[in-house]
């Protein structure tokens, strides 16, 4: 894949997982937008090909990052948070057990 494809491709996995992300939240999705859009737009006349595979680099551990470890956090009440994770961070919720369980 050519060089502008990678970064194409990065641009547009990084908005995918803002708005997934930062669904319902026009503060944080506007603020990540302009964010993704002034790095990208501050490097656009990049040419050495060594500090663009940098900046993919960067920018896909930042959508993993994203991705993986952003959850949605909003104030209900003065002592309470009301947590909105998404449905690809939720986990299968097994005890722990010393002995493994036998799969049939």
């Amino acid at each position: 894949m050519g060089t502008r494809l990678k970064v194409l491709s990065v641009f547009k996995a990084l908005h995918r997982t803002r708005l997934a992300v930062f669904k319902d939240d026009n503060t944080a999705l506007t603020a990540a937008r302009l964010k993704i859009n002034e790095e990208f737009q501050k490097n656009k006349n990049e040419a050495s090909e060594e500090n663009i595979n940098k900046m993919i680099n960067m920018g896909s551990s930042v959508e993993t990052v994203l991705r993986k470890a952003v959850i949605q956090a909003e104030h209900v009440a003065e002592d309470r948070i009301l947590l909105r994770p998404r449905e690809s961070l939720l986990l299968e919720n097994v005890p722990y057990s010393d002995t493994p369980r036998n799969k049939r």
